[in-house]
């Protein structure tokens, strides 16, 4: 009966007093595991106490968590992935309850919700404008790709090998959590939930996310992820929003030489004119690029089909087992 490898990714920026904790904590609910941590070029020990508690280091260089994740994907092979933060916020006792969903229900990825526990319900674990720019980001995605995450920030995940190996990824920063759920939603990969608890950060430490300009960018990765992924609807809605304006300028004129015989606004009507050409390219634009998408989709839908899924590892998967 084959175990299968199980590999704890903890990327890292600057978490020397929480890491070693974090690392203990996961090789006692995962034991068999192996735990990799990647430095995010940190200025403090972080890199130190990870490898004193046993952890296997390595170091990425280029800042964001998008380049330290891009980095252990194409480094790291195992069968399970159990993806976290290093600062102590996520509750490693749950990992075994992701891992059993992943392989029982076989699936490609289990996305651990953040809950806070009862006695932080008031303290600063998860901030109330965090909580409420995460609320409109989940009703967002929702809107445009049509599948409801209650928690698409979440950093507590757990993949399947062929997620891992198929997942072309290009953020850079705490982008990359919703470049791999909209990626899920694109492939309509099978994914769940599951609620876990949400600790604050021990005293000293402090968080890394800028509300503000992180929130601006995740709000550019998904206005670009639906330009590459539904692009027939993008481009649609600029042509909308051009001949609706078109439409709105040349009413007037229309009016006007109704009345008199004469279009008075040259300059108006010939704003008018490009802008209806405008809308009408986007469209065309629209057309071509769908089917460019579709050719791109079926080649990572064909890819992620190459890689035996985790019941079907080895020898079927059906005298697989996991050490947890």
């Amino acid at each position: 009966m084959r175990q299968l490898k199980i590999a704890i990714l903890l990327p890292c920026f600057n978490e020397e007093l929480t890491i070693a904790d974090v690392v203990k904590s996961f090789q006692q609910a995962v034991p068999g595991s192996v735990v990799y941590v990647y430095d995010n070029a940190s200025t403090d020990q972080t890199a130190a106490r990870a490898q004193e508690a046993g952890a296997l280091v390595a170091h990425e260089n280029r800042r964001g968590k998008g380049e330290v994740v891009r980095r252990m994907f194409a480094d790291i092979d195992a069968d399970i992935y159990v993806m976290a933060d290093g600062d102590g916020t996520y509750d490693a006792s749950y990992a075994p309850q992701l891992i059993d969903k992943l392989t029982s229900k076989n699936l490609d990825m289990v996305v651990g919700t953040r809950q806070e526990t009862a006695e932080e319900q008031d303290g600063d674990a998860y901030r109330r404008g965090h909580r409420f720019g995460n609320r409109l980001f989940n009703w967002f995605v929702a809107l445009l790709f049509s599948r409801q995450f209650s928690d698409i920030f979440s950093g507590y995940r757990v993949f399947s090998r062929r997620f891992v190996k198929s997942y072309p990824a290009f953020a850079k920063g705490f982008e990359i959590e919703t470049e791999m759920t909209i990626h899920s939603l694109d492939l309509r990969i099978p994914v769940a939930e599951f609620p876990t608890p949400y600790k604050a950060r021990p005293e000293g430490s402090e968080s890394k996310l800028n509300s503000i300009t992180d929130g601006f960018r995740i709000l550019g990765t998904i206005f670009m992820l639906l330009k590459e992924t539904k692009p027939i609807q993008f481009f649609t809605a600029l042509f909308i929003l051009f001949a609706a304006t078109s439409v709105a300028l040349a009413v007037p004129l229309f009016i006007s030489y109704l009345e008199t015989g004469l279009v008075p606004r040259l300059p108006t009507a010939v704003l008018t004119t490009g802008i209806m050409l405008v809308g009408v390219v986007c469209f065309i634009c629209g057309l071509i690029l769908d089917s460019v998408s579709r050719g791109r989709r079926e080649a990572k839908l064909l890819r992620y089909l190459s890689i035996p899924c985790i019941q079907e590892d080895l020898k079927g998967g059906r005298d697989a087992k996991v050490d947890t």
